[in-house]
């Protein structure tokens, strides 16, 4: 399983997703699951992935020698005029990677399925976060929706709905996402270090910033601690429950 988050701010867009894709006592490994591809003052893509891994890898690996081919090749994610059509592209080669690796095998629910989130900007537009199923679909952040989910999201999504505004800092939103990443880990051991944080600012038209934070990383014990003794010492401070009310 996997936990990643895509956030929409005022200032830009960040990534964070962890790197634990197989939980078990003799069967752990870890790979990147958030990939970035650009053009230094053009455009900057980035991609997270959340589901079965040879697919995600396969549909990573198509839009990268997308990127490369000269002749007789697929339109590319660099080429794209606007976002929109960069997430048609992936969500077309993502539905193809699963029809293709499905095919003959199986004939219910697939277990080939991956889901991304698609972010970035082209110059000349703003930039934009999709949320795109496996089914080739897809869908836009709005000021309702302002972030992302895929994978375990049902522990970390709590902090997030409650404490998310699109005007706070990077730092901040950081903050916020270790909390949530966290808060998953507690309840969901398939989801671990080490986590990469990829952000984005609005306008730069540069490679975004990376941080790779691991299981020994100070801030990340440190908020552990405090958010768990400050969660008991919230609820301790609430009214008493009276059964007579």
């Amino acid at each position: 399983m996997s936990y990643c988050v895509a956030l929409s701010l005022s200032g830009g867009l960040v990534f964070m997703s962890d790197t634990l894709t197989n939980g078990g006592l003799d069967n752990i490994s870890r790979y990147p699951k958030t990939f970035s591809w650009g053009t230094d003052g053009e455009r900057q893509i980035l991609l997270t992935t959340a589901g079965n891994l040879a697919t995600s890898q396969a549909v990573v690996s198509i839009l990268s020698e997308q990127t490369k081919e000269r002749e007789n090749r697929s339109p590319s994610i660099l080429e794209a005029p606007t976002m929109f059509q960069v997430a048609r592209i992936v969500s077309e080669t993502l539905a193809e990677v699963i029809k293709t690796s499905a095919r003959g095998q199986q004939k219910a629910e697939s277990t080939f399925t991956s889901t991304f989130i698609l972010g970035g900007q082209i110059k000349g537009g703003i930039p934009r976060l999709y949320l795109i199923y496996p089914e080739g679909n897809f869908i836009e952040v709005s000021e309702e929706n302002p972030f992302f989910q895929i994978g375990e999201t049902k522990y970390g999504r709590p902090i997030l709905v409650r404490a998310f505004e699109r005007d706070m800092t990077f730092e901040d939103a950081i903050k916020l996402l270790m909390v949530s990443f966290d808060s998953t880990m507690k309840a969901n051991l398939s989801v671990g270090p080490p986590l990469d944080i990829n952000i984005y600012r609005t306008d730069s038209y540069k490679p975004p910033r990376t941080l790779k934070i691991t299981a020994e990383n100070s801030y990340l014990q440190m908020v552990s601690k405090e958010w768990g003794q400050a969660l008991k010492e919230s609820l301790l401070s609430l009214p008493k429950f009276s059964f007579d009310e």
